[in-house]
């Protein structure tokens, strides 16, 4: 919806309608961007109300200027990776796809601070953690920078990705990997479950 009414109040002459062709020039700057990227992220949380916070992340992504989040996957439950069994609280994980007009780095730096936001702590490599948001792909591009490599490094060979990436785009690549459903049938589910009984909303 619109910030901007092209008609004034009924009955208040003094409100000066706006121009039709403002008002579309508004919406569609809010919804289309300005040559914007198609980009993927991927969402996990195993503390705390871990689809509360989820979508509190999808809505803060919402709230950035110059992203819009296009689409949200269903939710996955899934067993911790690389660590004992039973040893953390499994994990809600989401894929949401954008379109944003900002950079790989900028886009890095936004969901570092969601994720302070939520009050992520890095102790350990595996560790439990209330919010993770990982870039996984951003349009084509590949890049092996240490700061940010692109695509994720291990998405390639993650159901916990593959699995709701799938869901939201079934035609996707990973660059440089392949299409994403040929990846998904490679590997392992085990320990990946749809969970149909709970849902993520799409930002309005």
């Amino acid at each position: 919806m619109s910030v901007f009414s092209a008609r004034g109040p009924q009955g208040d002459p003094t409100v000066q309608p706006v121009p039709a062709s403002v008002v579309a020039q508004v919406d569609a700057a809010d919804t289309t961007l300005s040559n914007p990227k198609r980009a993927v992220v991927s969402l996990g949380s195993n503390l705390g109300n871990r689809l509360e916070t989820i979508q509190g992340a999808i809505d803060a992504l919402e709230d950035t200027p110059g992203l819009r989040v296009k689409a949200v996957s269903q939710v996955y439950e899934t067993e911790p990776w690389g660590v004992e069994p039973g040893s953390q609280p499994s994990y809600f994980n989401a894929v949401v796809v954008i379109k944003t007009t900002l950079p790989p780095s900028s886009l890095l730096e936004r969901g570092q601070a969601i994720e302070e936001a939520f009050d992520r702590v890095r102790e350990e490599r595996w560790g439990p953690r209330t919010i993770d948001v990982d870039i996984v792909a951003y349009a084509d591009v590949v890049s092996d920078d240490p700061l940010l490599t692109l695509p994720h490094p291990r998405a390639h060979e993650r159901a916990f990705v593959l699995a709701p990436w799938h869901d939201v785009d079934p035609e996707a690549q990973v660059p440089g990997h392949g299409p994403v459903a040929e990846l998904l049938a490679d590997v392992d589910r085990g320990g990946v479950r749809t969970r149909t009984d709970l849902e993520l909303r799409l930002p309005e």
